[in-house]
């Protein structure tokens, strides 16, 4: 046998043992097989594993259930869950809702009262607070008596109840308030140093870090060392701690922490806004007790669109705009209860007249960071089913089509191929649900989770990733 055979029955035996191409067309018939040969793999046998397959439709009978696997349990969702409260919000608010910010003048005993009251828009920033000190010194406004921040528009506290302590530390876990502003959190870089060196902690915003304590016990070390940071917070001051190891010579590590005290930052922020506008005040507190009798607005600013909140929402997977929405709904006059509790209770009402079936979530939050928030395979799915004509919906989720995590994610899938999903991911947990296209096939609505694994996240993801790659294989046969 010549070396050419020889060559040719070495690759015929290995050939199998590959890992099969995603141009490898796959029928409907045989979906199961493939999703389960990933799914009961060894390492994932004791994985817990809810999916959810189907052919995506707008009449629910004409829709065809290819794969289920335990899709009307109860799992936790990490950050699928937006893609309830988004859905619930756009058709609750409509795509062109915007938040407004409004300053008030009040006289009352020859006295010039400012108010400004917060409605929980999550995108104002310092040049915001800017441009409404503006306004106010157009409105001729030269001394203010006293300047009063209103920040009781949301209901609760601003902490999530059921949120870990480790979580409400970082930005990405700040508290959700009336007067939000940068997000209520401040980043900082960690740079490492000289070897044995503590790493350097450079804030983002040198101003807004006054009066914080920095504990920093970190270390630079050899090139050969592992890396790993953790940054902290006091509960009750401004203390920052730092700890952990960074190999000299690296790119710095990026962290947030959550401002104490979001309603108190605003105040001081918009007092100093002010003063740069020549406009003096004599005195600025909290309105806690106040009511507004006559009062003239003088100043506002407007978030944008809801369409591009959920966008951010979606595609950043950011926790701060998801509650704030959720609450935003949950402004109803009902003072027994928080803004949360109304906001999950009209989330509800309004995925259900989607069709969404109401006993298939039970969340505690609108971002899905809250380990008590629970949702099926079925509940997405039918949500993504609901929502598939709403553009704003459709164009919030992150795309293989586009610069973004999935394209990272699926490179190698046909450019023909698209994938609309949103993430969701926590320790132990690894979630995809969205909506899968190719021209071979009919498109697809699909909600993949995987619980209670002690696996890295990231190879969980991967064998997220190859059950999406499973599904892009399906042709008509």
């Amino acid at each position: 046998m010549g070396f050419l055979p020889v060559l040719m029955l070495i690759l015929w035996i290995r050939l199998p043992m590959m890992a099969q191409p995603v141009s490898q067309r796959l029928c409907s018939a045989g979906l199961g097989a493939a999703i389960e040969a990933i799914i009961d793999r060894p390492s994932l046998a004791r994985a817990h594993w809810g999916i959810l397959v189907q052919t995506l439709a707008a009449a629910p009978s004409a829709r065809r259930t290819l794969y289920a696997r335990s899709a009307q349990q109860y799992f936790i969702p990490a950050s699928t869950a937006k893609l309830l409260t988004t859905a619930a919000a756009l058709q609750t608010l409509g795509p062109q809702f915007r938040i407004r910010t409004s300053v008030y003048r009040m006289d009352l005993a020859d006295q010039v009262i400012l108010r400004v009251v917060g409605r929980g828009d999550p995108s104002l920033s310092r040049k915001d607070l800017q441009e409404l000190a503006h306004q106010v010194q157009q409105q001729g406004i030269r001394q203010v008596d006293r300047l009063l921040a209103d920040d009781r528009y949301f209901r609760g506290d601003p902490i999530h109840p059921n949120w870990e302590w480790e979580d409400i530390q970082s930005g990405y876990g700040a508290p959700v308030n009336s007067l939000i502003l940068n997000q209520n959190a401040i980043g900082l870089e960690l740079f490492p140093q000289a070897v044995g060196q503590p790493l350097q902690v450079k804030w983002e915003d040198a101003e807004a870090a006054i009066g914080w304590t920095i504990e920093n016990t970190s270390i630079t070390v050899g090139p050969s060392e592992p890396e790993f940071v953790e940054v902290g917070r006091d509960v009750r001051r401004p203390i920052l701690r730092v700890r952990g190891q960074l190999r000299v010579g690296s790119a710095p590590d990026s962290a947030a922490v959550a401002v104490l005290d979001p309603a108190e930052v605003f105040l001081k922020q918009f007092q100093k806004a002010l003063v740069a506008q020549q406009i003096q005040v004599r005195q600025a507190s909290l309105d806690r007790t106040v009511e507004p009798g006559k009062q003239q607005e003088v100043g506002a600013i407007e978030s944008p669109p809801l369409m591009a909140l959920i966008q951010e929402i979606n595609q950043t997977s950011n926790n701060l705009y998801a509650e704030a929405i959720l609450r935003t709904l949950g402004t109803v006059d009902n003072p027994e209860d928080s803004s949360l509790s109304i906001g999950l209770q009209r989330m509800k009402t309004t995925l259900t007249r989607l069709g969404v079936n109401p006993s298939g979530y039970d969340l505690a939050d609108g971002s899905g960071l809250s380990r008590h928030s629970l949702a099926s395979p079925e509940a997405l799915v039918q949500t993504l089913q609901a929502m598939a004509s709403v553009s704003a919906y459709r164009a919030s989720l992150p795309t293989t089509a586009t610069a973004g995590s999935l394209q990272r994610r699926f490179e190698d899938l046909p450019v023909q191929t698209i994938v609309q999903a949103k993430p969701g991911t926590m320790t132990g947990v690894v979630a995809l649900a969205g909506y899968l296209s190719n021209p071979d096939f009919q498109p697809l609505a699909f909600s993949l989770i995987v619980n209670q694994s002690p696996l890295p996240v990231r190879e969980l993801r991967q064998a997220i990733d190859d059950l999406v790659k499973v599904m892009a294989r399906l042709q008509s046969c």
